[in-house]
C-alpha cells in the first residue's frame, strides 16, 4: 500500500504566497519523478510542474517564474512554493508520485486527494 497526502492549501490574497507539500508513504522501493497538477472549477486538470530524481525541473508557462518545485528524498516529500498568486491560480492542487514498490515492480503513478488553493482578489 502507498499513500500520498498533500497539505498546505488555503485562502490567500492576490499577490500572496503559499507552500504546498506532498508526502508519499507505505511500501516504497524507489521514487522517480514527482509532479504537481491542478484543476480549477469547470476546467480540465492541468500539469503544473515536474521534478525528476536528478532534480531537473520543468514548469508550465502559466507558473514559470512564480512557482518553485523541490524535493526532500529522505522524507519522500515534494514541495511547491507558490509566489505572486492570482485568482487564476485558484484550483485543487494534486501531486503524482511515480514509484516502484519493489525492485522488479513496474513504475506506477500514485495520486493524492488534493488540497484546495483559493486566491482572493
Amino acid at each position: 500500500q502507498v499513500q500520498v497526502v498533500e497539505s498546505g492549501g488555503g485562502l490567500v490574497q492576490l499577490g500572496g504566497s503559499l507552500e504546498l507539500s506532498c508526502t508519499a508513504s507505505g511500501n516504497i522501493y524507489v521514487i522517480s519523478n514527482m509532479r504537481w497538477y491542478r484543476q480549477a472549477p469547470r476546467k480540465e486538470r492541468e500539469w503544473v510542474t515536474t521534478i525528476t530524481v536528478a532534480d531537473t525541473t520543468t514548469y508550465s508557462a502559466s507558473v514559470k517564474g512564480r512557482f518553485t518545485i523541490s524535493r526532500r528524498n529522505a522524507k519522500n516529500t515534494v514541495y511547491l512554493q507558490m509566489n505572486s498568486l492570482t485568482p487564476e491560480d485558484t484550483a485543487v492542487y494534486s501531486c503524482a508520485v511515480l514509484l516502484r514498490q519493489t525492485a522488479t515492480a513496474p513504475v506506477k503513478n500514485y495520486w493524492g486527494q488534493g488540497t484546495q488553493v483559493t486566491v482572493s482578489s
